[in-house]
């Protein structure tokens, strides 16, 4: 809860942001400010090292209609980029930033907008298209499983987020593939208790791995499901692909792993290059400090390396 609240601190994010370490921290992981410098960054990805972009206007836990609309406006500026561009057009969003906490109608109506975005930007287009629905704090959980749900039967390219340190996904996971849906597993930035979630590192990976094989089975197969494993993690990347070659999918086509922009990027490269399907979370915009937070929550290292950076400034 408290990267949560440090997320959600104005006080605290225009500090941050208006420091010269924390300026310079974010260039590291940050594809830019703006939608041409985010769509470049997508191309020089996918030109140098077959690796696409899931791209991210940075903005969330927004409580103003202004920023709602900023934005929804990114995001359908940059899923119309991505196409002109030839590339994925694959939009990543957080409920919250498109008016969640506001009103959740109001939200429902803008990942609709998105989505028809995406589908017009696509059209004609070869590549993996998808409006992904990031998952926040679990008090957000099942409106966004309802979300992924309603826009994938309205006939439009979505695709949802499973955290696997709660105790509910293997449920969700299983819903999931019974409709054939895209999931992209991680392992989950938040805090919660023991009565809903797994809280220590070994639980954690144990349930990432039963998700995993779940996600890889003949019967998630069969129902036309696309996996993504979202990891930084070698023991976890290595069983996920392990058990697609047991199960018979196939490398490079059938599903997908997703990395951190400026996180282990030799890794990503790696297995790009031995036919992987590799894809980065690629973040773009200004309001950097909530991605920085949730980064944090994933990986304490982070938060060393961003405290080095301010005592060094």
């Amino acid at each position: 809860m408290t990267m949560i609240k440090l997320a959600r601190s104005q006080r605290v994010k225009a500090w941050a942001q208006s420091s010269r370490a924390g300026t310079a921290l974010a260039t590291r992981y940050v594809a830019g400010s703006n939608v041409v410098e985010a769509v470049d960054c997508a191309t020089q990805l996918l030109r140098n090292s077959q690796i696409r972009a899931s791209l991210f206007y940075l903005g969330e836990y927004v409580d103003t209609s202004d920023l709602v609309a900023e934005n929804v406006a990114a995001k359908i500026a940059v899923a119309k980029a991505l196409g002109k561009a030839d590339l994925d057009v694959h939009v990543s969003v957080d409920p919250t930033q498109i008016g969640h906490q506001i009103d959740p109608a109001m939200a429902r109506q803008n990942a609709f907008r998105i989505a028809e975005a995406i589908a017009s930007a696509s059209l004609g287009h070869e590549g993996s298209h998808m409006l992904m629905l990031d998952m926040e704090d679990q008090g957000v959980t099942d409106a966004t499983l309802t979300l992924h749900n309603d826009i994938r039967a309205a006939g439009l390219p979505v695709a949802v987020t499973l955290q696997a340190y709660l105790k509910r996904t293997t449920n969700d996971m299983k819903e999931l593939i019974a409709l054939g849906a895209t999931v992209r597993l991680v392992k989950g930035a938040f805090a919660a208790g023991r009565d809903v979630a797994y809280t220590t590192r070994c639980e954690v990976k144990e349930n990432s791995r039963n998700l995993i094989d779940l996600m890889f089975s003949k019967e998630a197969k069969a129902a036309g499901f696309k996996p993504i494993i979202a990891t930084h993690d070698d023991e976890l990347r290595q069983y996920a692909s392990q058990r697609a070659k047991v199960q018979g999918w196939l490398k490079g086509a059938d599903y997908e792993f997703e990395m951190l922009l400026g996180v282990r990027s030799e890794l990503a490269a790696w297995q790009a290059s031995n036919g992987e399907r590799v894809r980065l979370y690629t973040p773009f915009g200004n309001d950097w400090w909530p991605h920085a937070m949730r980064r944090i929550g994933e990986n304490p290292a982070n938060g060393l390396l961003l405290a080095r950076s301010l005592v060094s400034s």
